[in-house]
């Protein structure tokens, strides 16, 4: 199969497909949320952010993204504790996003990270 920078033709394509259906669901379930469904939407943002962290995330990438996973988590973390939550109309969507941006990105932060720790530790 011929490759392209060290990956598969089908991997990218895989991850950043992921990667967008992963963030746009974060958003449009954040802003239209559906009782009920809240354990499906974890489930499979959880899948999504999986698989973007193992196909998509290279090692030379590894610090870019876990520099911008934090700042997302640390940004999400403090908007949910009262900073979004007191904006008129906005304030719950905008807490639903980050939610779901959170539970999509949390995964694959933990997942890089394991992969950055191993390799540190075979050198």
């Amino acid at each position: 199969m011929a490759q392209s920078k060290g990956r598969s033709l089908a991997g990218p394509k895989v991850g950043e497909w992921s990667f967008l259906v992963g963030v746009l669901l974060a958003i449009v379930l954040g802003l239209f949320p559906q009782p009920g469904w809240q354990s499906t939407v974890t489930l499979v943002l959880v899948v999504l952010g999986i698989i973007v962290a193992l196909v998509n995330v290279t090692s030379k990438e590894t610090s870019t993204f876990l520099v911008a996973a934090i700042a997302l988590l640390v940004a999400a973390s403090a908007g949910g504790a009262g900073g979004f939550g007191s904006l008129p109309v906005v304030g719950a969507y905008l807490i639903n996003i980050f939610d779901n941006l959170v539970v999509f990105v949390a995964p694959a932060a933990v997942i890089v990270g394991l992969k950055a720790i191993y390799a540190l530790a075979k050198d």
